[in-house]
């Protein structure tokens, strides 16, 4: 990767809950080093600001609001933040340093889009096949 290459926002999303077989103890200290690790990252400008999310939820759908939650425990969300990198690979590979991991959350990192939407160009929202 050359250091010429664009930066470029990813978002990473924690998802899925603590390995309930990890004594809190474990899952503390894991927790400890995330925030010096992010820390870190946000003073040396790969990470930009993001935050954990609360246990409140609603669904807006053209049918109303509805009172959550709505996701499997592998599938919730606990909180965002953001990764400055070159490429995909390379956000991934500093998400991967981080110490939550091993007490069992996963980490979806995600490129954004920086073009507007449109009904004419395939995105996530485009009705597969």
């Amino acid at each position: 990767m050359s250091a010429s290459e664009p930066l470029h926002e990813y978002l990473l999303l924690s998802r899925g809950q603590w390995d309930p077989s990890i004594p809190p103890e474990q899952v503390q200290s894991a927790i400890d080093r995330f925030y010096a690790w992010y820390e870190r990252r946000l003073a040396d400008g790969s990470f930009r600001a993001g935050q954990r999310l609360a246990t409140g939820t609603k669904l807006v759908t053209r049918e109303g609001v509805l009172d959550g939650p709505f996701a499997e425990a592998k599938e919730i969300v606990g909180g965002y933040w953001f990764i400055v990198a070159r490429s995909l690979d390379e956000a991934a590979a500093i998400a991967a340093e981080n110490p939550c991991v091993a007490c069992g959350l996963a980490l979806e990192v995600r490129p954004l889009e920086l073009e507007r939407a449109s009904a004419f160009r395939e995105s996530n929202e485009t009705p597969r096949g």
